[in-house]
Parts: structure tokens; C-alpha cells; sequence
């Protein structure tokens, strides 16, 4: 299983809009590409004081090659997706993990 995770700092006072966005628009569409196999979004509880609120958003891809097409084929248009909505109201950034 290959884990795609994206990291996100949102700011506070758009912190609920972003989540309620994300679970309506968001992943409805990541998952209508028919390559992830579940998700999850999670709120990291241990924050430090970065004036925001911070979730890791991940998608489970059953290879390597279904991440690759997700990449190549559909991550750059949902990305500027939520740049569209949110941009400059939050940092992001991405990691590849492999289930052991």
C-alpha cells in the first residue's frame, strides 16, 4: 500500500471553511478518479503555535503505478482547486509513504 500524505497548516480563522470544503468538494473529487482506494484527514494534535490549525490529508493507492497516474493525470488540477479557494491562507507539503 502506498500512503500519499499532504500536509497542511491552515489558518485558524479559516480553519473550519477549509475542512467542511475539503470532505464536500474535495475529496469527492480526488476519489472520482477512481485511483485512491480510501482516505483519511486527520488533525495533528500535537500543534505548535503557528497561528493555525494543521491536518494531513492522505490517499491509499493499491501500487506505485496508480499514485503515478494520479500524479500525471489529475494532482495538479485538484491542487489548484484548493490554491483557488484558500490560496495564501495555508502552507502545505507532500509525503510518499509505503505500508510495511
Amino acid at each position: 500500500m502506498i500512503v500519499y500524505n499532504t500536509t497542511y497548516s491552515v489558518a485558524t480563522e479559516v480553519a473550519d471553511d477549509w475542512l467542511r470544503w475539503m470532505k464536500r468538494f474535495y475529496v469527492p473529487a480526488v476519489l472520482a478518479t477512481e485511483l485512491p482506494l480510501s482516505h483519511r484527514i486527520l488533525r495533528l494534535l500535537t500543534e505548535i503555535d503557528n497561528q493555525g490549525v494543521t491536518y494531513s490529508v492522505q490517499l491509499d493507492f493499491d501500487t506505485l503505478g496508480d499514485y503515478t497516474t494520479y500524479q500525471e493525470q489529475h494532482a495538479d488540477a485538484l491542487r489548484q482547486r484548493i490554491q483557488h479557494r484558500f490560496g495564501g491562507q495555508y502552507v502545505s507539503f507532500d509525503t510518499l509513504l509505503e505500508e510495511q
